[in-house]
């Protein structure tokens, strides 16, 4: 009797949370464990598939880093990275397209659809639902640096996005877009994510990582950083604090809620139901980042 008071004192403490988010958009980016554990993949989608249950509108855009790297090294293809992107020629771009949408993506849509849910695919042809152009980068002497076939989201389908939120079916989007030539463009998947979450003015973005969200010791996880300002964010950058890999997914938060998102989160990946934990209870696992009050 009391493990069952107990869920029901769950239940009971979300409620608010399924009442004020119900209708609600919600960009969830996955990637790192979150993709790679099948297990934890697995609970990741039982999440999103209760947030479409109780009506919240999630959206999931995804990449495939790891997945692609082996994919390339299978091909005897070496990854090479400028400025933490991904130099796309032709040959890693055929790879890139592969992986995301004919390996990755359709194992997700799958997985929704086997735990009840209903899913699709966006990223083909009426369905493509991303377009941008090439990302130019300035080198260490001022000048553009190539970096392939790689862009960056110029404008989203937000009436065909919204169209399948309100139908109660989660769009899945990977990480690429269209140019004006209709061309494939490789767009790093938390700058994607955060277009999404900007052009449709979600309610939140919540990015997965492999870290509990943001430490003030990066060797302490009990330093965990609850809450930061945009303010905040920048004086850790400057730190040294957020650095290497954290700085794009940071800045793809800032970046949306400079555009009218309303709340950020940064959480844990590998923990088995961490969307639902930072989501639907009272104090959350991860790391939000809100607007300055």
């Amino acid at each position: 009797m009391d493990d069952a008071i107990r869920k029901a004192d769950v239940l009971i403490e979300a409620l608010s949370y399924i009442r004020t988010f119900r209708d609600r958009l919600t960009v969830i980016k996955l990637g790192g464990s979150a993709m790679e554990d099948s297990d934890i993949l697995q609970a990741t989608l039982q999440d999103v598939v209760f947030m479409e249950t109780v009506g919240m509108r999630p959206i999931l855009v995804h990449g495939g880093g790891k997945p692609i790297d082996r994919a390339m090294t299978a091909a005897g293809l070496k990854p090479r990275k400028i400025q933490g992107r991904r130099y796309t020629d032709d040959e890693t771009l055929a790879i890139v397209i592969r992986v995301l949408l004919q390996e990755i993506n359709a194992d997700i849509v799958r997985r929704i659809r086997d735990l009840g849910g209903r899913a699709v695919g966006l990223h083909s042809g009426p369905l493509q639902c991303l377009f941008g152009e090439r990302l130019k980068l300035p080198g260490s002497d001022g000048l553009p640096v190539d970096l392939g076939r790689v862009g960056r989201v110029t404008r989203v389908d937000r009436a065909m996005i919204e169209d399948f939120c309100a139908a109660g079916v989660v769009p899945v989007i990977p990480s690429v877009a269209l140019d004006t030539d209709g061309g494939w463009l490789n767009v790093n998947a938390d700058t994607a994510a955060a277009a999404v979450a900007a052009q449709l003015q979600a309610e939140k973005l919540v990015i997965l990582t492999d870290t509990p969200g943001i430490l003030q010791d990066k060797k302490n996880e009990r330093s965990l950083l609850r809450s930061l300002d945009p303010q905040g964010c920048r004086d850790l950058i400057t730190g040294g604090i957020i650095d290497e890999g954290m700085i794009p997914k940071v800045e793809a938060c800032l970046e949306s809620l400079r555009a009218g998102v309303r709340k950020t989160h940064m959480i844990d990946g590998r923990l088995r139901h961490s969307v639902l934990l930072e989501i639907y209870t009272d104090h959350g696992v991860g790391t939000e980042i809100v607007r300055s009050q």
